[in-house]
């Protein structure tokens, strides 16, 4: 890191650029980071769901990914989502609405939206991932701006921005908790629906 620093000054004193901008975009791309997380399984129950390694709560970006992990049992098991997601929420449960939201974007059976999170799912092969399951999560120069709070982003193959998640630690526990899922929008329809393909 200190050597791409006194490489960036150099060439910006030598190559007559702004010093200023080469440090802060230095400085922007470190508070940038990925991790990618791969599961064998989907879990079935909250159960499985917590015998996880990343259940432990205390990696900010393994929640993220555990909230797109939970959302794929919606599909065939609702009740086993929304125990899991309460899981995750920590301190604040679920509310009525929360549940009413998910309800509402998975509607006429777009369960897709949650598989395109997956690495490999597009909508050219339906939203199928590839197995082991991998999702990646990644954060940027804003995303931790607010102590104790995280603004983090999942990648869905259907859309071309980044999703965003937010999430909040418990001082107490040292523990990141789910507070709001906002990735669950419309992206591509997979080709195979798609009347105009």
């Amino acid at each position: 890191m200190l050597k791409d620093l006194l490489n960036q000054i150099t060439r910006s004193v030598l190559g007559g650029t702004n010093l200023n901008k080469a440090v802060n975009k230095l400085a922007s791309d470190a508070q940038k980071k990925d991790k990618t997380f791969t599961f064998q399984a989907l879990p079935q129950n909250l159960e499985e769901f917590k015998a996880l390694p990343e259940a432990a709560l205390t990696d900010v970006y393994a929640v993220a990914a555990l909230s797109a992990l939970a959302l794929t049992r919606y599909e065939t098991g609702k009740d086993d989502c929304f125990a899991m997601l309460d899981f995750l929420k920590g301190p604040e449960p679920m509310s009525p609405m929360e549940k009413a939201a998910i309800s509402d974007r998975f509607m006429d059976g777009k369960y897709y939206k949650v598989r395109s999170l997956f690495e490999g799912a597009t909508p050219a092969n339906s939203y199928t991932p590839a197995q082991p399951y991998r999702i990646k999560v990644t954060s940027n120069q804003y995303s931790f701006q607010n102590e104790g709070w995280a603004v983090l982003y999942l990648h869905s193959g259907g859309a071309d921005n980044p999703r965003p998640v937010r999430l909040r630690k418990k001082p107490s526990t040292g523990q990141w908790f789910l507070v709001e899922i906002q990735y669950l929008g419309d992206i591509r329809i997979p080709a195979a629906e798609d009347k105009w393909k």
